[in-house]
Order: C-alpha cells, then sequence, then structure tokens
C-alpha cells in the first residue's frame, strides 16, 4: 500500500502553465511543464512559467518528467525547466522528442537524458510503472498516462477529443483505455477546458471542409495564420490546396524548421513541389502560412499591418484567415486587428462560432472518458475554476460521488494513504516567474510595477553637476520629461522642478561635503508631492547627480 500526492505548481484556474506531480512514497513525477501568453498588464513580459523552487528542493526524487506533447500550454517552459534541473530525466513520444530537441537547440540549453518512449509500452520503476497510451489531439503522436500503484492507477489525461476518424499518428485506442479501467483506476485528472461545451468536439474540430471554401471563394493571396505545433490543421489547410496549382511559401524560422522535420518524418503529408518560396510571395495566388512563436498573438500580422515586415506587404485583394485559436483574453486585440484590415482593403476569413482549431474534449467526451476508466476519485485539471467545476459536475452527472470529486486550486496536496482520500491542508509555495526576452530570470513585481508606472504617467529625468572640490552647482538642475508632459506648453511646471531641485542641492551641500543620498531621495519626494498636487499624476522621477574637475 502507498502514500500518493497530487499537486499542481500550474494549470489550475488558469488557462496554460500547465505542470502536475505526483508522488508516490516519496518518488516524484511531474507531467507537463507549460507556459501561458502574458497578459497585457504584464508590461514587456513575453510569458509566464511556473515556480518550481519546490522541484528543485526535491530534485534528488524526481524520477521524471513526462511529456503528453510539445504544445506551449504543455511544454512551454521545457527549457527553462532544464536550466535550472539540467540532470532531468525527460520522457516523450518520438515526435514530441524532436521538438524538445528543436527547442534545446533553440535555446542552447543541453538536454542529457532525453528518453523516447512508444504508446502501450510499459515503463518500470520497481514499485510502481508508467504505462503511456495514444490519445487523439493535433499535435502527432500525443500521450496520456497510467501511473500503475498498488492502489490502483493515477490516470493523467492532459488534452484529447474522441473521434475514431482520426488515425494513423492521431489514433486513441479506446479499448486500451477501457482495459486499464477494467484493473481499476484510483484517480483519474482530465482537462477541463471545454467543459462547458454540450455534445461531443468531433466533428466540430475539422476545418478541411471550411479551408476549401476559402480558397475557392479567394483567387487572390491568401495568409493563413497558424501555431507551428498544431500539426493537424496544418495538414488540413495542405490537404484543401490539392489540384489548385498554388504554392504554398511558409514564413517564420520556426514554423518553417517544425514543417519541415514534420514532412521529413512522415507527420505531414505534402506534396514538395506545392512548396514555394520568397520569390513567390507577390504572385497573386499564393498561399502564405505566417505563424507567431512564444510572441504575444497575432503580433506577426500586426507587423504586416504596419508596414514593418521584410518580406511581406498588404495588397488590397488579399485574404486572411485566422486558422489559429482564439482565446477570451485577446478578444478585444483580434477585434481591433480585423477593423484594421478591412480598412486596407483586405478580406478575412474566420473559423465559423460552431467550430474549433482546438482540440478539447467537450462534456461528451469528457463524461465517456470517465465512464470508460470508472474512477474511484475524479480530479478535474487544466482550465479556469469555473471549467473545473463544470468538469465536476458532469463526473458527477456519471455517477462519480461528490465526496470523491476533487476540485483544487496551484498548490493544493492532493493525499491518498492506502487507496482512499485523506483530509490534508497543507500546501506548497507556487508562484509565477516572468520571462522577458531570453532571460530565464525573473522580471518580478517591482520591475513590473516601473512599467506600468511609465505607461501611465511617464518619467521626469533631473540632472545637475557639481564642482568635485567645492561642491558648487556648475550645471542644471536640467529637467526632461517623456511622456509625462509636453515641457514647451508647461514651462511653469518645469521652472518650478528645477527651483524645487536647486533648493535642494543648495540645502544639503555645505562645508565642501554634498550628501547625494538625501538629494536624491528629497528630490524625489518633494518633487513627487509638488507634481501629484498639479497634475494629479505620479511619474516616475530618476535624479542624476555628477561631480568634475574644475
Amino acid at each position: 500500500m502507498s502514500k500518493i500526492n497530487i499537486m499542481s505548481l500550474g494549470g489550475l484556474n488558469e488557462n496554460g502553465k500547465n505542470l502536475y506531480t505526483v508522488s508516490i512514497d516519496g518518488k516524484i513525477l511531474i507531467f507537463d511543464c507549460g507556459m501561458k501568453y502574458a497578459p497585457d498588464k504584464m508590461y514587456g513580459v513575453d510569458y509566464v512559467i511556473p515556480n518550481i523552487s519546490y522541484l528543485i528542493e526535491h530534485q534528488k526524487d524526481i524520477v521524471g518528467l513526462f511529456v503528453t506533447h510539445p504544445h506551449h500550454e504543455n511544454m512551454g517552459a521545457i527549457t527553462d525547466i532544464l536550466t535550472s534541473l539540467p540532470n532531468l530525466h525527460v520522457y516523450a513520444s518520438n515526435y514530441t522528442s524532436k521538438i524538445i530537441e528543436y527547442k534545446c537547440e533553440e535555446d542552447n540549453v543541453k538536454i542529457k537524458n532525453l528518453h523516447v518512449i512508444n504508446a502501450h509500452k510499459k515503463l518500470d520503476f520497481k514499485t510502481f510503472s508508467v504505462f503511456p497510451f495514444s490519445v487523439t489531439h493535433s499535435s502527432p503522436e500525443t500521450l496520456g498516462y497510467s501511473i500503475n500503484t498498488d492502489d490502483g492507477a493515477i490516470i493523467y489525461m492532459a488534452d484529447f477529443v474522441i473521434d475514431p476518424t482520426m488515425n494513423g499518428f492521431y489514433d486513441m485506442d479506446l479499448g486500451k483505455l477501457a482495459y486499464i479501467g477494467k484493473q481499476g483506476v484510483l484517480c483519474l485528472m482530465a482537462e477541463s477546458v471545454f467543459a462547458e461545451k454540450k455534445g461531443h468536439t468531433s466533428p466540430n474540430h475539422k476545418l478541411e471542409s471550411f479551408f476549401k471554401k476559402v480558397v475557392e471563394r479567394n483567387k487572390n493571396r491568401i495568409m493563413f495564420t497558424v501555431l507551428p505545433l498544431h500539426i493537424y490543421t496544418i495538414q488540413e489547410i495542405f490537404n484543401s490546396l490539392k489540384g489548385k496549382n498554388r504554392k504554398v511559401v511558409i514564413m517564420g524560422k520556426e514554423l518553417h524548421t517544425i514543417v519541415s522535420l514534420c514532412i521529413k518524418n512522415g507527420y505531414l503529408n505534402v506534396d514538395e513541389d506545392m512548396l514555394g518560396n520568397l520569390t513567390d510571395l507577390k504572385i497573386e495566388n499564393t498561399v502564405i502560412l505566417i505563424s507567431n512563436d512564444r510572441e504575444a498573438p497575432y503580433s506577426n500580422i500586426n507587423r504586416i499591418l504596419s508596414g514593418h515586415d521584410k518580406f511581406i506587404t498588404l495588397q488590397k485583394g488579399d485574404t486572411i484567415c485566422f486558422a489559429e485559436p482564439s482565446y477570451d483574453a485577446y478578444e478585444k486585440v483580434l477585434v481591433k486587428l480585423m477593423n484594421e484590415l478591412s480598412i486596407k482593403g483586405v478580406n478575412i476569413e474566420s473559423i465559423p462560432k460552431e467550430n474549433s482549431v482546438r482540440h478539447h474534449a467537450s462534456s461528451e467526451d469528457l463524461m465517456l472518458l470517465i465512464k470508460l476508466f470508472n474512477p474511484k476519485y475524479y480530479m478535474p485539471i487544466k482550465g479556469e475554476y469555473r471549467y473545473q467545476v463544470e468538469n465536476g459536475n458532469l463526473a458527477y452527472k456519471v455517477g462519480v460521488p461528490k465526496e470523491n470529486i476533487i476540485l483544487k486550486e496551484n498548490g493544493d496536496i492532493v493525499t491518498f494513504e492506502n487507496g482512499k482520500l485523506i483530509e490534508n491542508y497543507d500546501r506548497v509555495f507556487v508562484d509565477d516567474i516572468l520571462i522577458d526576452g531570453k532571460s530565464s530570470e525573473d522580471v518580478g513585481d517591482v520591475v513590473l510595477k516601473d512599467r506600468e508606472l511609465l505607461s501611465s504617467n511617464g518619467l521626469v529625468l533631473i540632472s545637475a553637476t557639481l564642482s568635485k572640490k567645492e561642491k558648487k552647482l556648475l550645471v542644471g538642475p536640467e529637467i526632461v520629461t517623456r511622456g509625462f508632459i509636453y515641457a514647451k506648453d508647461n514651462m511653469d511646471i518645469i521652472a518650478e522642478i528645477r527651483n524645487i531641485s536647486n533648493e535642494v542641492i543648495k540645502e544639503n551641500t555645505h562645508n565642501k561635503y554634498a550628501d547625494y543620498v538625501k538629494i536624491r531621495n528629497d528630490i524625489r519626494e518633494k518633487v513627487g508631492t509638488y507634481l501629484y498636487k498639479a497634475t494629479e499624476c505620479k511619474p516616475v522621477i530618476l535624479t542624476v547627480i555628477q561631480e568634475i574637475e574644475v
């Protein structure tokens, strides 16, 4: 009999940043390591990852990281984590492993222990085993995991749809899932993203017929915005172009690399004669695939729209089809972008509301999964809390007792002893790490607050030069403002800032001695108080006081 702890360092009550751990008698298994896009209020932050201080502290107990598929919300933090845990053992399917190797090469991070695993082949770890099984999703060779213990299986199901028509690299063997259920499942962890959607996701996740209509009714250039790792959607776009005598130009290094990798390894079935190059960009019937990396969504289209793209210039009659997932947080951004594109004379094709690029389980899919596994306990994961609640309601509808439905937030510890859920109010520290550019260091709340102040109230720079020997004021105080007020129209305010600064410098320089710390602090305090009374704004105030030999 075992003591099992389950918890999340990210992914509960949020979209993205998925990282879950299952601990069996002190041995820790990690499932996924995702990131999420930073909201607008996080000025300059590119993406957010989980704080893994808990894992660093317990790294000697970690068995390995088990990755389901390489989408950013499930694997976007892998190079950040490998930087902190360089000896971490990583387990993934062949396709996912190739993407991991590419990401590590791009970020100049070494991966020492990458294990390519196959679906339906058990991995033994002495007192327990891990059984990976194939799952249907928009990424080839997506996996789910069954952790087999003496008290029953713990099942981790991140992203999936139930669609028997998706075969090959996208197949999901429902018979294997039912067999696992028959052996006894202690706890099922399943995604919640589409829990509120009625019915099955299939066939609304299939878009090939829609893409064919887009191609047929638009004879000029068509630009499809895609995510590089949504391979199923990219395949559907290529399928819609068969026999149309159109060249496809793939823009962006990451997208081009991943498409080439998938064609080479058979994950994409593409006639290579369809592939064009930069010389085809201006041909009127060219199809262009555009992607975003870990930047803010739609950044590449925004760059083209503003005229800053090196290769693509919008032409009247162009068509743009948004074939990447849409998110509630970026709805305003997308509406504004579409409006500006329309002004430029660009046709816009949007995915119909009843369809979705995102391959997630709707209510009927989740209820079928629960019946197949027949778990003793059910833990909704991955998604905002209201989706977790609805996911729990679905479990209750198909017979899981309310007291066996586990709703938790990041950091909460779920404990099973001898196959029974016990009360545990312990928590581990959880936090967001804010990544700006290629730096793996947390930006931090202080920096973020400064950026917020700069964006809303601007900057006032006060500089002065004193003689090194006599400590007499030689130059200044000079006042420079950025994003605060227009200096030429507010000379009275500038003059008062200068007067206050001058007085502070005189008060703190005497007998050939200057207290520079007090000068800086007093200028910030007194000028700040004055500016708030005069303008009701609180700009960032910087002081630069220097000495020179005379």
